[in-house]
């Protein structure tokens, strides 16, 4: 067994763990490990301002890529700093791994003031992550980061964390590592099955609703053709959306706070599939609530989702695309009735979304026309807590899985550039765009030092109202327009954008298209600021 200090053994176990990037900030409790990254080739070292920002890249990085991110952190603010991030990547069921410092061992548990000591740190930590643990010997290093691997390769994915005293890090010991083996599937039950699929074929209507699950287990094909068999059509969830490309017949697009063409169609439907969606308040609104006597089938690979929001009729506990593929097989081995939704009737459905887009929402509309015309089907659009953002859940038309990435129901602010960071540095070569608002883009503006360091050709587009807007918009239409504490003043970010060495444009929203071709051809970071009146929210229209 080869003798290696702690931080020697970090760097090793997660190379051997296929982990190309580490995101971080430099600190005195993980300076072992970068000097074990001396000179390292393979496990390429990212450094970014802030640490929310190092787990926000790790997350884009795990979204486009479906395998682990990894951020490094010191204890105490480090890991406080990182929290919000690693809380949207447990929101979104996105395998990103914590790598935590830790004040020195003889300092654990005393409350003395230690060096960014926080008494104790695991329990900051365990409300945001699948599994968690401290490490106290080199010996044990391996051990503790193929665990949080497995851990977020199995079942449900979410974050993980381990945290390693300083004096660990800088401590040798002899190492020893072990393969990583199969992860073993889990067994599906196949009466459960059957009964699934005899009561979507003997459905009058069946409808499917998709969320990030589908997603995340890469079963958008397997979706498709469970749907194409039935003839039902379905909907997906914001962070769902991909799960099938939204210009398929049988899609019915996103949806949100209770919008989308589904809103339309659900009140007919008779048993409703749900995949990999919690099933959450939004989609519990009255237009597209599940109600008696509809019946569900619930399919989902974390068994603490089922029947939590509404009595499921059936239930499979399984990983998506298992699952998908035994029912469609199951379903086709059956006479699928022709009493089913009529094509003319579902674009109606979608026919009827668009006039209300174009009432509500015309500017936004418009915008998001704009986005889509420029780019291309694998392009990846990165939405922020913003205006555009929500809208672009209801509009913008995603036709690939893994090229739209939202926040889920952590809705965090500031999380879309850092993110769209690290979407970027994983997909060089794809176009990835972020939407991002005033007040969000100034948590993270810093990171456009980041992308001119390493060269993250990412298109920014701020959209700029001088305002946290959603909060503005929240006074004037419920507190008679009393604002306070809502309008912003901004620098040009334009002209920020320059001073890092980006590029920087401006766009009034008429001419976005023609700025973003722009873009495009630039091949370097470039922020784009369009100026917007403070515009309505989706949830904010009763």
């Amino acid at each position: 067994m080869p003798i290696m200090t702690g931080g020697e053994a970090i760097v090793e176990a997660l190379k051997r763990e296929g982990v190309e990037y580490l995101f971080s900030v430099p600190g005195v409790q993980i300076m072992s490990v970068f000097d074990a990254l001396y000179g390292e080739k393979d496990l390429r070292l990212t450094v970014v301002r802030h640490e929310q920002a190092a787990l926000y890249m790790a997350d884009g990085y795990a979204r486009i890529k479906g395998k682990p991110g990894v951020g490094l952190v010191v204890p105490g603010p480090g890991v406080q700093n990182a929290l919000a991030a690693v809380g949207t990547a447990y929101a979104c069921s996105s395998p990103v791994l914590l790598l935590a410092g830790q004040i020195e061992t003889k300092d654990l548990g005393r409350d003395g003031g230690a060096l960014h000591e926080v008494n104790d740190q695991l329990d900051m930590v365990r409300p945001v992550t699948k599994w968690c643990k401290r490490v106290m010997k080199v010996e044990e290093i391996p051990g503790a980061i193929q665990t949080a691997m497995r851990q977020m390769k199995t079942g449900r994915p979410r974050p993980t964390e381990v945290e390693i005293p300083w004096d660990t890090m800088r401590s040798s010991g002899k190492v020893e590592f072990f393969p990583g083996g199969n992860i073993p599937s889990v067994e599906v039950d196949k009466q459960s099955i059957r009964r699934a699929a005899e009561l979507l074929v003997h459905a009058q209507r069946p409808l499917v609703w998709a969320g990030g699950g589908v997603i995340v287990s890469d079963s958008s094909a397997e979706l498709k053709d469970l749907a194409e068999a039935l003839g039902a059509p379905v909907a997906t969830t914001a962070q769902g959306k991909g799960a099938i490309p939204e210009n398929h017949p049988l899609s019915l697009g996103g949806a949100y706070y209770g919008f989308g063409p589904v809103r339309w169609a659900m009140p007919g439907a008779d048993v409703v599939l749900t995949v990999g969606t919690r099933i959450t308040w939004q989609q519990a609104r009255p237009s597209t609530a599940l109600k008696f006597p509809q019946k569900l089938i619930q399919l989902d690979a974390d068994p603490s989702m089922i029947g939590k929001s509404y009595p499921a009729e059936v239930a499979v506990v399984a990983d998506a695309k298992v699952a998908l593929k035994m029912l469609a097989e199951e379903v086709q081995k059956i006479n699928v009735s022709k009493r089913r939704w009529d094509s003319t009737e579902l674009e109606q459905f979608r026919k009827n979304h668009q006039n209300w887009l174009q009432e509500k929402a015309p500017m936004q509309g418009q915008i998001i026309k704009s986005l889509r015309k420029e780019l291309d089907d694998n392009a990846i659009l990165v939405c922020g807590v913003t205006n555009i953002g929500y809208w672009a859940n209801l509009a913008y038309e995603v036709r690939r899985p893994r090229t739209y990435i939202t926040s889920s129901y952590f809705a965090t602010l500031g999380y879309s550039f850092p993110t769209a960071l690290g979407a970027k540095l994983v997909a060089p070569d794809r176009q990835v765009v972020c939407v991002v608002g005033d007040g969000g883009f100034m948590y993270a503006l810093p990171e456009l030092a980041t992308a001119v360091r390493y060269g993250i050709n990412l298109i920014t587009i701020v959209f700029n109202d001088q305002a946290f807007g959603s909060t503005k918009s929240d006074q004037q239409v419920n507190f008679q327009g009393r604002i306070i504490g809502t309008e912003l003043n901004n620098p040009d970010f334009a002209r920020v954008a320059e001073v890092f060495g980006a590029k920087g444009m401006k766009a009034e929203p008429e001419n976005l298209g023609k700025a973003l071709r722009e873009a495009l051809d630039a091949k370097k970071p470039t922020v784009i600021e369009v100026p917007l009146p403070t515009l309505i929210a989706p949830f904010q229209i009763m």
